[in-house]
């Protein structure tokens, strides 16, 4: 009761896509707290895609040292306990409304001050910062890895110093905040580069490695790009997984297992090795054994996850074109199904053409739904674009996420008329409704 209150307070804040270009209100209670952001080394993550996943590998590689870790990712996908770990667990109800509690006086103090400036009250990722840093000070945690909400320069998170900057794949997404080219999202992101730390980059397209290059000349950042000193070197398809070789600054790393689908979670582990070395051996090689033991239990909930089998139904937190093109490969490369049949719900500033047509060679047909946001595109509207990419016949309706999971269900068995071949479901489109499919299922 306690937690449902207090987050619905914060809640009731401006959302965390809905920022203002400044740091001045978290410099501020930070200052008011005694800088806990100065009280641990800091892992800093951004990118389009995968930086959820990458962060939860660079905490447990680090957890596997021996060294205290805090977590902060965003956004959560069952409670708003989830984005503040401590040592790989979530903090608990109780201790979240502590944190409030603890926060509360000086957060209101800074909302004070901004309205009589003229400004408005602190943001609901802003505080949630906030929060994570001073639960990371009071622990103590030896190194926090800290994932950004949005963009770099001016996410609330980017008030840490990053020993190490992660730059995951950067593709087109949140065009409406951060602009509508690559160069300008890339410019954004590029904002986590510290003066001297280490920046671990990610292969990406030539003009937005010309911005992080740049930025990292600028800052005297010491680089380690994929492609160049890091890479992928094999990988093979294994039983719940994938098993990789894996080439870093610090040695080649073989028969790494990883727990978890596709190509992309392959380079996702590669920066998160590359990350972890630069923190912890000034970029030497870890021990073969640590490794194989971290990435070994390592997991990404809502990340191409079966929820339920007979029939398998996947869950995967896809939002935006490139995260579809991912997914799309993982599931080929990983499952045989004969017939896959997606439940897809888009946020409305999505590219909901494009997530269905990534979708499209995948899916026999499509259950269109929405999640519980108030930002889920309307049904019908999907469904309208739905029918533009997958045709009428193959594309079916459902107000309601259980509706939508039972039908798709039912045409994904119908299609195979009895015989026993892989039918499977596939929920995907937003993080929101990769969320409810879990709790729908069990998983939460």
């Amino acid at each position: 009761m306690a937690l449902r209150e207090v987050y619905a307070g914060i809640l009731d804040r401006a959302p965390e896509h809905d920022f203002e270009p400044t740091l001045d209100r978290v410099r501020r209670v930070c200052d008011l707290l005694g800088e806990p952001q100065r009280a641990f080394r800091v892992v800093h993550l951004t990118g389009t895609n995968g930086k959820t996943s990458t962060s939860r590998m660079v905490e447990r590689l680090v957890r596997e040292h021996g060294l205290r870790t805090g977590r902060f990712t965003s956004p959560h996908l069952t409670s708003v306990t989830e984005r503040i770990a401590i040592d790989g667990e979530p903090v608990s109800a109780e201790r979240f409304v502590e944190l409030w509690q603890d926060v509360a006086p000086y957060v209101h103090m800074v909302d004070t001050e901004s309205l009589a400036a003229g400004g408005p009250r602190m943001s609901f990722f802003e505080v949630l910062t906030v929060m994570a840093l001073a639960a990371f000070a009071d622990a103590p945690v030896d190194v926090a890895v800290v994932e950004v909400g949005m963009g770099g320069v001016w996410d609330a998170t980017n008030v840490v110093d990053a020993d190490v900057a992660v730059v995951t794949p950067v593709a087109m997404d949140h065009e409406r905040w951060l602009g509508h080219a690559l160069v300008d999202i890339a410019g954004e992101k590029s904002g986590i580069i510290k003066d001297g730390c280490t920046l671990v980059l990610a292969e990406q397209r030539d003009e937005v490695d010309g911005v992080m290059l740049a930025a990292a000349a600028e800052r005297g950042a010491r680089v380690l790009r994929e492609g160049v000193d890091l890479e992928v070197v094999t990988r093979h398809v294994a039983v719940g997984g994938q098993v990789v070789d894996l080439r870093t600054s610090g040695g080649l790393y073989t028969g790494i297992p990883l727990p978890l689908h596709g190509a992309h979670q392959a380079h996702n582990a590669l920066l998160a090795l590359s990350a972890t070395e630069a923190l912890l051996r000034s970029g030497g090689a870890l021990a073969g054994d640590v490794v194989e033991a971290a990435f070994g239990d390592v997991t990404s909930p809502g990340r191409l996850e079966v929820v339920r089998t007979s029939p398998t139904v996947l869950v995967d937190a896809a939002h935006n074109p490139a995260g579809v093109d991912a997914l799309v490969a993982a599931v080929e490369e990983a499952f045989a199904f004969s017939r896959l049949v997606g439940v897809v719900g888009i946020m409305e500033d999505k590219d909901a053409e494009q997530i269905l047509a990534g979708l499209e060679p995948l899916l026999a047909e499509v259950v269109v739904t929405r999640s519980s946001s108030a930002r889920s595109l309307d049904v019908e509207d999907l469904r309208q674009v739905a029918v533009d990419v997958f045709g009428e016949d193959r594309v079916h309706v459902a107000e309601r996420l259980d509706e939508a999971v039972a039908r798709a269900v039912e045409v994904a068995e119908g299609g195979n008329e009895g015989a026993l071949t892989a039918a499977g479901v596939l929920v995907t489109g937003s993080v929101v409704l990769a969320a409810e499919a879990r709790t729908l299922l069990g998983k939460a």
